[in-house]
């Protein structure tokens, strides 16, 4: 194909094609795979996870798979309001709390109903999706930062309800902070499935997650490509100019809330009827936070793109629980960022050996000075934790030192921003490793803190290369 520009052609019209073609070692594989039917590609991808059972045995694995499912979900449905629709919802996790609840109160002893499932689940989604409307209409005027704090109200109000709920009117609804324990598991056609067989996780609840996403993902897609999707998208982009084309705004807003509310109420019974149980701290700011994370890490508006996004960020929060896989993780994410910005290349050969020397120099005047600075161990006990306990200065305590060398840490990485050329390469030697001593005497001890720490620097990075997410599409704006 042509790339000169012809009659009735510009150049940018006629190299769209060259800027299609991805680059990069995996580009051509990449466009291949794009090419298949959207039906066989996520079929492929349905197929991986199923197989997980065959490919591990593990309880652990599989439950990790289950709740991946979930935050699958959870990232589709979030998708339908703020990646198509463009509203900021920050209530979208009382819709699934909703759900949660709601299913809870059907399939236990709180009020002695026991509706079957393939009765419960369904009333499930359609009350959410009911809720969603309900508080769609009072906020469909609003958007942008006033939507924001409307839905965001609205959260701490469901959650002030459901930790106070054990007297309402009289009524325990919510047995306030300690939840509704004994939930009844799945069951279909009379037969249950319990939660776990021989202290292990059952596998058929992964079988049943992936069947509703599926069905879900499936339902959403043909959304996405009819009228209703378009113009979700055209209200995304400009809400005014959708209105001047005579689009029917305040009811594509409506919609999208109860499709996104549905999708999370869905989501809550799923998770309360393998949990057993509820409570009102599992539905807190935090799991919003998440849940976001991973649709702007993976491309708010692409359905590949958050499902990529939800995998990665709770796959990378269950590997960094542990000192010796965050420290890999660590110590890769810190050789990348190198790798894509120093520039040439044989800076990077001086930076990385520079860092080595400059880290056994620092060490061996500490221990020169004082043996109990390099007396202390790091975390872990395999060969990569006692490589580096030979090469940072782990002192047996450290005290108020650890925030003198997190602020130190900062100040050297704000004072790296300001430098060029020759001097950055050098101040990045003591920097790097300065990171690394604050990692091993800080971070590494507490590896709750720490992973979220690492996922927020993972966001930046994604966020510094590529604004629009890993699979996002790049928004042509007029400036």
């Amino acid at each position: 194909m042509s790339t000169e520009p012809g009659i009735g052609r510009d150049e940018w019209v006629a190299r769209s094609e060259e800027r299609r073609q991805r680059g990069g070692f995996f580009g051509p594989g990449a466009d291949l795979f794009m090419r298949l039917p959207w039906w066989l590609r996520w079929g492929t991808f349905v197929l991986v996870i199923a197989l997980i059972p065959v490919l591990s045995s593990s309880g652990y694995v599989q439950r990790v798979a289950f709740d991946t499912l979930l935050y699958m979900l959870l990232a589709l449905g979030l998708n339908v309001v703020v990646g198509w629709g463009g509203l900021l919802d920050l209530g979208y996790v009382a819709f699934y709390g909703f759900g949660a609840y709601l299913y809870a109160w059907l399939d236990s002893a709180q009020f002695d109903i026991h509706l079957p499932t393939l009765l419960a689940i369904p009333t499930v989604v359609a009350a959410t999706a009911i809720l969603g409307l309900l508080v769609g209409l009072p906020s469909r005027r609003l958007s942008g930062d006033y939507l924001a704090i409307v839905t965001l109200f609205f959260l701490q109000a469901f959650l002030t309800i459901m930790i106070n709920g054990n007297s309402i009117f009289g009524v325990n609804l919510t047995n306030g902070a300690n939840g509704i324990a004994g939930v009844d598991p799945i069951s279909f056609f009379g037969h249950r499935l319990p939660v776990a067989h021989l202290g292990v996780f059952n596998i058929w609840y992964l079988y049943v997650a992936l069947a509703f996403f599926v069905v879900v993902l499936v339902a959403l897609r043909f959304v996405n490509d009819s009228r209703t999707g378009r113009a979700w998208r055209a209200l995304r982009e400009d809400p005014l100019a959708a209105e001047l084309m005579s689009m029917p705004v305040n009811r594509l807003k409506l919609m999208a809330f109860m499709f996104g509310a549905a999708t999370a109420g869905l989501t809550g019974a799923l998770f309360v009827s393998l949990n057993a149980g509820v409570f009102p701290e599992s539905f807190a700011l935090p799991l919003l936070i998440t849940i976001y994370a991973m649709v702007i890490l993976g491309g708010a508006g692409s359905q590949a793109g958050v499902v990529l996004g939800a995998i990665l960020v709770n796959v990378m929060l269950e590997v960094l629980r542990s000192p010796q896989h965050s420290r890999w993780v660590f110590y890769a994410a810190v050789l990348a960022a190198l790798l894509g910005i120093v520039r040439p290349w044989k800076w990077l050969a001086v930076v990385l050996a520079g860092t080595v020397a400059f880290g056994f120099a620092v060490r061996e005047v500490a221990h020169a000075i004082h043996p109990a600075w390099t007396a202390g161990a790091t975390q872990g006990t395999d060969s990569v934790g006692r490589l580096i306990g030979h090469w940072v200065a782990v002192p047996t305590t450290l005290g108020s030192g650890k925030v003198i060398a997190y602020v130190a840490l900062i100040a050297a990485i704000l004072a790296l921003t300001q430098l060029k050329g020759v001097k950055r390469m050098l101040w990045m030697i003591p920097t790097l490793y300065l990171g690394a001593f604050v990692w091993e005497n800080v971070l590494a001890q507490k590896p709750e803190v720490t992973r979220f720490v690492l996922l927020g620097a993972l966001l930046v990075g994604v966020m510094t290369t590529r604004p629009q997410g890993i699979l996002g599409s790049a928004r042509v704006e007029i400036v």
